[in-house]
């Protein structure tokens, strides 16, 4: 027994790891699946990071105030989504195109509008322990000694649970997703359904990278997503397309990764690069696994199909 108390010594800072490294995966991870389930794919995610990443850290920097930060980044991804919208819902272009550009794009144009900001530093979120909650055994540590976006991560996935299936929009926003058909027989627009949709979930997922350049590193640097714009999208299929399952894919995504890390500061010989390369890995198992049940398993019916014109 006592062989293995380091390692349980360690589980409630693993697990305290995961919902802060989390938040960010957590808040894109809700953005595309508010976008998907309104039959919209979106696999420019990590792009719209990057974007809202650089834009918060740039009005923060300016400003001072990291919530005019946030404000910027999530609005950034915005702009980004429109953009995505405007190819999709507009020109009928391909979705999956149009999200692989936008990718490439918003890393690109983050990374070199960035470089005059590389190692500079703003103020950000500073962690702080929530009163009479952060005393408690075990659960005060993992959940309540965080900062303020972590807190607010907490409320977003039963907020967004209310408003798919307690709403009228909600249930417009799961009908487009499944049969806009039926969604414009009954009198709504399809397409203003998913025009919401793409800005709702885009400042989602400006808000996940908003966390990495104000909470999580609070400096600039580049390439500072590094790849969790991809994490979000499998994860979203890990989720069956359902903001708890979400909730409970990122940390354990993210719960499996610091407990290694932390494992291997023991002294066991896990290889650094197998580390590095272990997101990516789980990625790939995620999507594996996934695909087991089939695509009836959530995803919504008319998920990457183009409106008809007219809708």
């Amino acid at each position: 027994m006592d062989g293995f108390l380091p390692y349980l010594l360690i589980i409630i800072p693993a697990l305290a790891a995961a919902v802060s490294t989390g938040t960010s995966i957590l808040y894109a991870t809700l953005g595309e699946l508010v976008m998907e389930r309104a039959g919209v794919l979106n696999l420019g995610v990590e792009g719209m990071m990057m974007v809202g990443c650089l834009a918060s850290f740039l009005g923060c920097y300016h400003t001072g105030s990291p919530w005019f930060g946030l404000l910027c980044g999530g609005v950034a991804a915005m702009g980004m989504s429109a953009i995505h919208g405007a190819v999709c819902l507009f020109f009928q272009g391909s979705q999956v195109v149009s999200g692989l550009a936008l990718t490439l794009f918003g890393v690109g144009v983050a990374n070199y509008l960035g470089t005059p900001y590389i190692q500079q530093k703003v103020v950000g979120f500073a962690s702080f322990n929530v009163p009479v909650l952060s005393s408690i055994p075990v659960l005060g540590p993992i959940f309540f000694q965080h900062d303020a976006m972590v807190y607010l991560s907490f409320f977003i996935p039963p907020l967004l649970w209310f408003l798919f299936m307690r709403t009228r929009y909600g249930l417009a926003l799961r009908s487009t997703g499944e049969n806009p058909e039926a969604v414009r027989a009954a009198g709504i627009s399809p397409s203003a359904v998913r025009w919401s949709a793409l800005m709702l979930g885009g400042f989602l997922v400006g808000m996940g990278g908003a966390y990495l350049a104000l909470a999580s590193m609070r400096m600039w640097v580049d390439n500072l997503v590094s790849g969790r714009g991809w994490i979000a999208v499998a994860l979203v299929i890990f989720a069956f397309w359902r903001p708890g399952r979400a909730v409970f894919g990122v940390y354990l995504f993210t719960g499996v990764t610091a407990y290694l890390f932390r494992v291997q500061a023991l002294g066991v010989g896990i290889p650094s690069s197998f580390l590095n390369m272990l997101p990516y890995l789980m990625t790939l198992a995620v999507l594996f696994a996934s695909s087991l049940k089939g695509r009836g398993s959530g995803a919504p019916a008319d998920l990457g199909n183009n409106l008809k014109p007219g809708s």
